[in-house]
């Protein structure tokens, strides 16, 4: 099997795909220097093969190497980010707290 996950400007989101069928995706918002996940969704026929994770981790990758404020409103961003604190700089420190993090 092979996944993968790419940036989708033109649908504000990142998207992954097992081979080549569209599993999941994130929805962000994106100003400036910031970028605002909203909303992450995987399709249950892929449910439990740890994609989410997988999208997360790349898109959360991606807003590093672009040098990316994260504002984590979807609650499955908010909470990987919890569970992984190397990405906690990515929140803007003044912001933390509102996303209890």
């Amino acid at each position: 099997m092979t996944t993968t996950v790419a940036n989708n400007p033109d649908r504000s989101r990142f998207e992954i795909t097992d081979d080549g069928a569209l599993a999941g995706f994130a929805e962000y918002h994106r100003h400036e220097n910031e970028i605002a996940f909203i909303h992450t969704e995987i399709d249950p026929g892929f449910a439990g093969r740890g994609l989410a994770g997988t999208l997360a981790r790349a898109a959360l990758d991606t807003a590093r190497e672009q040098g990316l404020s994260v504002l984590p409103y979807c609650p499955f961003i908010r909470a990987w980010i919890g569970k992984h604190p190397e990405y906690v700089d990515l929140v803007p420190e003044a912001q933390r707290t509102r996303f209890g993090l």
